[in-house]
């Protein structure tokens, strides 16, 4: 083989690439003048570092966070430049200031005061990230004054001077806007261990000569609700404001839909996004409040960040020409078990449990009943043993309905044989119906009274689930999360009303409803010939699907109450069916019913008057 030889093109090449890099490297070696100047320069530098240090040293039991100004950073200088002389309050530099306990990261920045960053520590969000309340400008908080030469004054604009400092185990921050030592705007936050709560106090001191006391101040609180969950569409349904007022009442805005509300005598204003939310309550009610809501949610999950665009406007009084508010801050999960450690601000109330009763029962006995269960059990099989639990309590009432349905079976030739008899004639078909049952001591309406008794625990348990903050990110079987929809199968586009995924709990709670309809409904079909009865076959098919389609983006542990709830109504009715009821009994009671004689009450007695008159109102149009 011949040997490849270097040919001069490559030999030219190499001698090039040599040169070049002995000529970069005596071009890199600094003159000796060069060399004295970075000297001289280094040492300038360290010189004026230490004196900075010096001016920064604070006073003893204080720590100043005063972050340097970047140079280098032109937004920085124009901020910080445009800051000097404004309505003679002092310049301070740019920069945050941070408060951190085992629970909560928070960050405040010189610019307004205010806080800018929140992070719960114990949480994540559905994608394994740490939940945020406020971050990245999604939040605001300032006060608007009008000075004495009518000009208006926004704290938003204004930069503070941090002090740091600790009274015991709590970290206190205090936010100064000063025009002098003895005149200024003071933020006050005081954080403790181990607490969601964060005290909140502004004051002034030697401002009543520059603001005008015959115009109010305005405090103005904004947030944007970040998303946390895996179905922004669930999460927004359960994200509004909440708020406390007129001594104890609570109201919200609208979930679904923008809203605003002015209300007097305001305790607390909550920004409630599903499991978490943020708080402002005060010590002495806010004498009015102006609450608006904004839905940002639009079409589906893809790409949304925000839930809710919230606003909060409250005047505030001054007093001997000085402003003092005593407040409270509030970051964190809505758990009953630790809002409930608030009982000052009665902030468990921030938690919507229901409307009237459906929320008491909700409240005082599916909540605890279900944290003395999920304490023990696996918070999947806590939610079966309670299911089955309440199944075995409402049986009685379920009892009473199987019975109805039977004396219902029993008399349905004889119905039958009246609808025949009668089928030209509509209200002669209906009051010999009426008659049958009278007779027989039965009641159309009796199975269903039993239903409608079930209907406030029905419902109680339906917002009991996506208020249930014990269940958020517990997992059961192939559920990842019993506060948010299971998933077995991602579909490639998206149903209408449907969504883009598949959950197992709804079809196994719609097989289960479908069966259970199939039991009562089919005691109910010789109803249907009845005038004004509804149609019972299209609902026997229609609930099932309404539970599959609408309930595929519900929590899925409110889908397994549904199917355990289902499934153990239908073992309970074909107990009572085939171990404890007896037809050929029933028919015989009702013979015996028949041959005693019956007594109106004034129910039944205006009801045959009226089909009555009915009755010969028609025959006289007939003439």
């Amino acid at each position: 083989m011949e040997e490849k030889k270097l040919d001069i093109k490559s030999i030219i090449g190499f001698v090039l690439i040599f040169g070049i890099l002995l000529g970069w490297m005596y071009l890199k070696q600094p003159t000796p003048e060069e060399l004295e100047a970075q000297k001289a320069q280094q040492e300038q530098a360290e010189a004026e570092s230490k004196a900075q240090e010096a001016a920064e040293i604070p006073t003893q039991g204080t720590t100043v966070a005063t972050p340097t100004l970047n140079v280098q950073d032109s937004s920085a200088v124009a901020n910080y430049k445009s800051s000097v002389g404004a309505f003679g309050f002092t310049q301070t530099k740019d920069g945050n200031t941070i408060l951190e306990n085992e629970l909560l990261f928070i960050e405040i920045s010189n610019k307004g005061g205010q806080i800018v960053t929140v992070k719960t520590k114990p949480f994540v969000t559905y994608d394994s990230i740490p939940v945020y309340l406020v971050k990245d400008g999604n939040a605001v908080f300032g006060l608007s004054f009008s000075t004495n030469d009518n000009r208006v004054l926004n704290t938003k604009d204004l930069y503070f001077e941090p002090s740091l400092s600790n009274s015991g185990d709590n970290q206190i921050l205090s936010m100064k806007a000063k025009i002098s030592t003895n005149q200024y705007l003071e933020y006050r936050y005081e954080m403790k261990p181990n607490d969601y709560l964060i005290d909140f106090t502004i004051r002034s001191q030697g401002l009543s000569g520059i603001l005008n006391a015959s115009k109010p101040i305005t405090m103005d609180w904004g947030l944007k609700g970040i998303r946390h969950s895996k179905s922004v569409q669930y999460e927004n349904r359960y994200t509004e404001t909440m708020y406390n007022y007129e001594s104890g009442k609570i109201d919200y805005l609208s979930a679904s839909s923008d809203d605003e509300e002015v209300e007097e005598d305001v305790k607390w204003i909550s920004y409630k996004q599903h499991f978490f939310a943020s708080i402002l309550a005060t010590k002495k009610n806010f004498k009015t409040a102006t609450l608006s809501s904004k839905n940002l949610v639009e079409g589906d999950d893809k790409g949304v960040e925000f839930t809710k665009d919230f606003t909060a406007s409250v005047p505030l009084a001054m007093q001997g020409g000085e402003l003092s508010e005593n407040l409270n801050w509030y970051y964190g999960p809505t758990d009953v078990k630790v809002l409930s450690q608030y009982e000052e601000y009665g902030l468990e109330d921030t938690i919507y449990f229901g409307w009237g009763i459906f929320g008491w029962i909700n409240r005082y006995v599916f909540t605890p009943f279900y944290t003395f269960l999920s304490s023990f059990l696996p918070y999947g099989i806590a939610i079966i043993i309670m299911t089955i639990i309440v199944r075995l309590a409402l049986s009685p009432v379920t009892y009473k309905s199987y019975l109805s349905q039977a004396k219902m079976k029993v008399l349905k030739p004889e119905i039958t044989e009246i609808n025949e008899k009668h089928k030209d004639n509509a209200m002669k078909k209906q009051q010999e119906t009426m008659k049958l049952y009278n007779k027989a001591g039965v009641s159309p309406m009796s199975g269903c009274v039993p239903a409608l008794m079930q209907l406030p625990i029905f419902y109680a348990l339906f917002m009991f689930f996506p208020t249930s903050f014990a269940l958020r990110q517990k997992s059961f079987l192939w559920a990842e999360d019993l506060s948010s929809y299971d998933t077995i199968f991602n579909l490639p586009f998206s149903i209408p009303f449907y969504g883009d995924h598949v959950s197992l709990f709804p079809i196994l709670a719609s097989i289960a409803i479908f069966f259970y309809m199939m039991m009562t409904t089919g005691q109910s079909m010789q109803m249907q010939q009845q005038p004004g009865m509804p149609n019972m076959k299209f609902i026997m098919y229609l609930s099932p699907l309404m539970m599959l389609v609408f309930f595929n983006n519900y929590a899925s542990g409110l889908s397994l109450y549904y199917f355990i709830s289902n499934l153990i109504t239908i073992f309970i009715m074909l107990a009572i069916k085939n171990y404890i009821l007896d037809e050929d009994k029933i028919h015989a009671q009702i013979q015996e019913n028949k041959k005693k004689p019956k007594k109106e009450n004034k129910f039944q007695k205006k009801m045959r008057e009226m089909m009555e008159q009915a009755e010969e109102q028609k025959k006289a149009g007939r003439r």
